[in-house]
């Protein structure tokens, strides 16, 4: 089944230093556009990180220090990436839990402002868990019924990818799936605001976890002493833990959005 789109859609797939969004680096990028009459733009992009790839990584993926020594940095490809990207939806696979985060922390850090807003994020991971809970290779063998031997290649796991979505449509169109609550939908449908919400598996604010929304759509904090607290009266009755997190070792985007918060209420006070 092809994708029903209204607007690009752009799958995508990193291989990095390791899993640390905050500290890793891209050492590879593959991107794949679909735009809405169904023609594709590939493109696949080595790049030097500016720090070792530990041998540990480099067992994952294969890309050593000598494949991208010679190789443009994140900063000199940014706007490169943003430009392909344009305001095309994002997907892939676990992107919403790691390829997400880290490329919007390789944007910041080299002070490009990613923007989100208004884009949708179908995770295929998340739907494939929830429906069948199986891994990459374990998916494309059971959606496509091909083997995927070069995993952990970024361009073969971005077309694999988008292979498993469009086979998941297929598979599951009128497939009925209960969730936890025992409320039962056929979720898999040919829309990207519908697959977008399916796939979904968390209410992050900052996109890793460590502010989400809670039931009143308020942004609390995830972790720490103040784990179920809103951020805005955690900040106003101890400011210092917002200098705190500014110094300390969380994700730019984290700092981002914390700031805007605090932004926020600072600006609503004075009225």
């Amino acid at each position: 089944m092809q994708l029903n789109l209204t607007k690009p859609i752009v799958f995508f797939d990193l291989e990095t230093t390791g899993v640390d969004v905050g500290k890793d680096r891209i050492v590879e990028i593959s991107l794949l556009k679909v735009m809405p009459d169904g023609t594709e733009e590939m493109r696949t992009e080595r790049i030097n990180p500016g720090m070792p790839i530990p041998p540990e990584s480099t067992a994952v993926h294969g890309i050593t220090d000598a494949d991208v020594k010679d190789k443009p940095t994140f900063e000199q490809m940014a706007n490169e990436i943003i430009n392909f990207i344009g305001d095309a939806d994002l997907a892939g696979y676990n992107s919403n839990k790691f390829d997400i985060p880290l490329l919007v922390e390789e944007f910041l850090r080299v002070g490009v402002d990613f923007d989100l807003k208004g884009r949708r994020f179908v995770d295929v991971q998340n739907i494939f868990h929830k429906m069948e809970q199986r891994t990459l290779s374990a998916a494309y063998k059971f959606y496509c019924g091909k083997s995927l031997d070069n995993a952990h290649a970024a361009c073969f796991d971005t077309m694999a990818t988008y292979e498993v979505l469009k086979a998941q449509l297929d598979k599951y169109q009128g497939v009925a799936y209960t969730d936890k609550n025992g409320k039962e939908t056929t979720p898999i449908v040919n829309d990207i605001t519908a697959l977008s919400r399916f796939s979904t598996a968390s209410n992050s604010v900052d996109l890793v976890g460590h502010i989400v929304f809670n039931e009143r759509g308020e942004e609390v904090f995830n972790f720490g002493k103040y784990k179920g607290k809103t951020v805005e009266s955690v900040f106003k009755i101890e400011p210092q833990y917002y200098d705190w997190m500014m110094r300390a070792d969380f994700p730019r985007y984290t700092k981002k959005v914390i700031t805007q918060i605090r932004l926020r209420s600072k600006t609503s006070s004075l009225f």
